[in-house]
C-alpha cells in the first residue's frame, strides 16, 4: 500500500457541501440584540452581499466559481496520507489516515476560505479587508490571499501570540498585510479594554470586535471583514478537504471509515474534514466524528447550547452555539487557535443532534502527541493540531485493546515551524496544564450570557 495518495488537478471538487442543508432539527437563526432573527441587510455593513446568500443559504451543493478553482490550484489537492510509522510505533491494528493542509503557502488549512472570501469581496468590489487572527495562521491566510487580488489587508492579532509568534507577523507583512497587536489603540473597543485592563493577554473575541470596528467604521464603504472560522460559509468553503478525502481513501482501497477527528477552535479546519462524513452518519454510516479541544477552553464538552455574541464588543448577532460567554479571556496556551469562547453554530448544532462526540485534551498530552508524530511521520505540527494527534492516538490505543482493525482519519490542519518556541518550552518542562474548573466555567457563563435566548433542537 503507498504511503500518500494523490489527486490529479482534474479531480478537484467542483462543488462545496453545505451541512445546514441535512442537519436534522430545528436551525436556528442569528439575532438581533433585540433578539429577533436578522435579515441579510442587516449584515451588509460587514459583509459582502454574495458571502451573505452563502452564510444564510440551504442549499446542499454549491458550486465553486471557477476564479477560486484557479486560486485553490496552487496548492490543492492536497495529499492524504497513512501514518504507517505511527503505527507500527503504537503496534496498533488500526490504520491512521491523516489529510496534510499543511501544504498550503500559509502552512495551514486557512486558505481554503481566505482566498474564497476575498474573491467574492473582490467581486463586489471591496478594496480591503480587516480580520483577527489567534495564532497568526488566519491572519497570515488572508494577508496572502489579498496579494493575490491586489486588495489591502488589516490584522488584529491576539497580544499574547503576538508576543509568543513574532515571526507570523513578519510573515503577513511580506504579502503586504498590516498586522498589529491586540487589543490595540486603534479602535474604541481596544482603548476602553486597554483603560481597564491595560496587561489583558487578549482574546479572539476582543480582535474580532476591533477588526469589525475597523470595518465598519469606513465612510467609503471599500472596506468589510473577514472571519477566519464559526460562520456557515467559513465551514462551506473548507469542506473541500474531506470531499478530497473520501476520494483519496477510495484510492487507497479503504471503503469504511471508523473515526473523523480534528482539532476544534472555532470550527472551521474540523468542519472541513468532518462534514462529508457527517452527511454519511445522517445517512446511516457508523462513524464516530471526534472534534477535540482544549481542556483550558472547553466549549463543547463543558458549556450548554445557547445563544451568544461572537465579539467583547457585542457588534456580531447573537449565535447559537456552545460557548463559555463572550467576555472569557483565556489561558495563554500556545494553540491559539483553540482559544475562542465559542464553537460554530453548524458544529453545535451536529453535537446536540449525537452526531458528534467532542472531547477536552490537557496541553502537555497534545504536546507529548506531537513529538511522538514528529519522532516517526517526521512532520512537526502545528500546538492546535497536536489535539487531534492526541485523539488519534488514543483511539489507535484503544484500537489495540481491543484487537480491531479500525480506520481513522485526522486533519492534519497545519505545521508547527512557526511554533518551535512553544515546542521548546515543553521539552525544557516550562509548560503546564490548565483545566478550566466547572466552577469557572459557570462564572464565565454568567457574568456573559445570563438572560439570553436559549436555542432549540
Amino acid at each position: 500500500m503507498p504511503t500518500k495518495i494523490f489527486l490529479n488537478e482534474d479531480e478537484i471538487p467542483r462543488q462545496w457541501y453545505n451541512l445546514a442543508a441535512d442537519l436534522p432539527g430545528t436551525i436556528n437563526p442569528p439575532l438581533g440584540q433585540d433578539g429577533k432573527p436578522i435579515s441579510p441587510d442587516m449584515l451588509a455593513a460587514v459583509f459582502p452581499m454574495n458571502l451573505i446568500e452563502q452564510e444564510m443559504s440551504q442549499q446542499r451543493w454549491i458550486d465553486i466559481p471557477e476564479g477560486i478553482l484557479d486560486l485553490l490550484y496552487r496548492w490543492r489537492p492536497s495529499p492524504l496520507h497513512r501514518a504507517i510509522h505511527l503505527e507500527k510505533a503504537l503496534g496498533t491494528p488500526a490504520k491512521i489516515f491523516y489529510k496534510n493542509e499543511s501544504v498550503s503557502p500559509a502552512g495551514s488549512h486557512k486558505p481554503n476560505t481566505a482566498v474564497a472570501q476575498a474573491w467574492y469581496n473582490k467581486e463586489f468590489g471591496i478594496k480591503r479587508l480587516t480580520t483577527e487572527t489567534g495564532a497568526g495562521q488566519w491572519g497570515s491566510a488572508l494577508s496572502y490571499s489579498c496579494a493575490l487580488l491586489g486588495m489591502e489587508c488589516k490584522v488584529f492579532m491576539v497580544r499574547i501570540s503576538f508576543d509568543q509568534k513574532p515571526f507570523r507577523k513578519s510573515l503577513m507583512e511580506t504579502w503586504g498585510g498590516e498586522c498589529v497587536a491586540s487589543p490595540s489603540n486603534e479602535t474604541q473597543v481596544g482603548r476602553d479594554i486597554l483603560a481597564k485592563m491595560p496587561d489583558t493577554p487578549g482574546s479572539l473575541g476582543i480582535a474580532i470586535s476591533e477588526a469589525i470596528e475597523a470595518a465598519v467604521s469606513d465612510k467609503t464603504g471599500k472596506t468589510r471583514y473577514a472571519l477566519g472560522s464559526v460562520l456557515n460559509h467559513v465551514m462551506l468553503h473548507q469542506t473541500i478537504i474531506g470531499l478530497e478525502a473520501k476520494k483519496q481513501l477510495d484510492k487507497f482501497g479503504i471503503k469504511k471509515v471508523d473515526t473523523v477527528i480534528g482539532c476544534a477552535g472555532g470550527g472551521s479546519n474540523f468542519a472541513g474534514l468532518a462534514f462529508p462524513f457527517v452527511l454519511d452518519k445522517i445517512n446511516g454510516a457508523d462513524i464516530e466524528i471526534i472534534p477535540v479541544e482544549p481542556a483550558s477552553c472547553p466549549t463543547l464538552t463543558a458549556t450548554p447550547f445557547s445563544y451568544d455574541f461572537g465579539d467583547v464588543a457585542e457588534m456580531t448577532p447573537m449565535l447559537p452555539m456552545h460557548s463559555l460567554g463572550h467576555k472569557f479571556i483565556p489561558a495563554p496556551i500556545h494553540a491559539g487557535g483553540l482559544r475562542y469562547h465559542g464553537m460554530a453554530p453548524l458544529v453545535s448544532h451536529a453535537v446536540e443532534a449525537g452526531l458528534m462526540s467532542p472531547m477536552a485534551i490537557k496541553q502537555l498530552e497534545c504536546y507529548e502527541a506531537g513529538l511522538t508524530f514528529a519522532r516517526t511521520e517526521g512532520l512537526v505540527v502545528a500546538p492546535e493540531t497536536c489535539h487531534a494527534v492526541a485523539c488519534a492516538i488514543r483511539c489507535a490505543k484503544q484500537a489495540k485493546e481491543e484487537g480491531k482493525e479500525k480506520t481513522i482519519i485526522f486533519n492534519l490542519s497545519g505545521h508547527g515551524l512557526m511554533d518551535l518556541a512553544g515546542y521548546a518550552k515543553f521539552m525544557a518542562g516550562e509548560l503546564q496544564d490548565i483545566v478550566m474548573s466547572a466552577q469557572d466555567v459557570e462564572e464565565s457563563r454568567r457574568i456573559s450570557i445570563t438572560g439570553y435566548p436559549v436555542p432549540k433542537i
